[in-house]
């Protein structure tokens, strides 16, 4: 019988040559893809170059400097307070038997909360009664209190006000709200007249009209 014998010399060259093969092959992809990438870049790069040429850096600068005030501008805007809308909401809601003969706005630095404090005369308790009742129902107005009530030789009434304002009434995108009522509600009429009868005239009294916005 004949016997045969594996060439493994052979088949492992076989193998080695191809695996050759497949690397050059890879290598030569590599290559050719690699010479696209350049090429793709390059036009890129020209085209780049090609449109920065054409921008005028003037005009650039120009457009940033605008953008800065701009951004700028807006920045004051949104930091500053606009009082013409309080003093718009505040001349329609107070009757026109209420003044305010001094004010004060202030800003918490904590929170940012606006704030009014002033002094203010009323021709009557009623007329007080009427301004407390639109201040309380108004959205603007949180924690509007009337105090130190006195009551003046000519029968009127000296007040404190101290009150907590919404700050979007601050803001210039918010319109004030329109007037009061002319005659107060029952039961703060009732309330400010019964308090009239309790104070001496010419003397000062403790807080006695309050409205609290929740």
């Amino acid at each position: 019988m004949r016997r045969y014998r594996m060439d493994w010399g052979g088949a492992y060259a076989f193998v080695c040559y191809g695996a050759l093969l497949i690397a050059l092959v890879l290598a030569l992809g590599v290559f050719a893809y690699g010479r696209i990438l350049t090429a793709e870049l390059n036009s890129k790069n020209a085209t780049l170059a090609k449109a920065q040429s054409g921008i005028d850096e003037q005009t650039v600068e120009s457009f940033l400097r605008l953008h800065d005030r701009l951004s700028e501008s807006q920045a004051l805007i949104n930091s500053h307070l606009a009082l013409s809308n309080a003093l718009t909401l505040f001349g329609n809601l107070l009757p026109a038997t209420v003044r305010l003969t001094s004010g004060d706005f202030l800003v918490d630095s904590t929170n940012g909360m606006p704030s009014v404090a002033g002094n203010g005369v009323a021709k009557d308790f009623n007329s007080l009664a009427s301004a407390s009742a639109a201040f309380g129902a108004n959205q603007y107005i949180q924690n509007a209190i009337f105090s130190r009530l006195a009551v003046n030789k000519d029968n009127s009434v000296s007040f404190a006000l101290t009150a907590t304002l919404d700050p979007k009434l601050l803001a210039y995108s918010v319109s004030a709200p329109g007037a009061a009522p002319s005659s107060p509600p029952a039961a703060a009429s009732s309330t400010l007249n019964a308090l009239s009868t309790q104070s001496a005239p010419h003397a000062p009294s403790t807080p006695v009209a309050s409205s609290t916005k929740p």
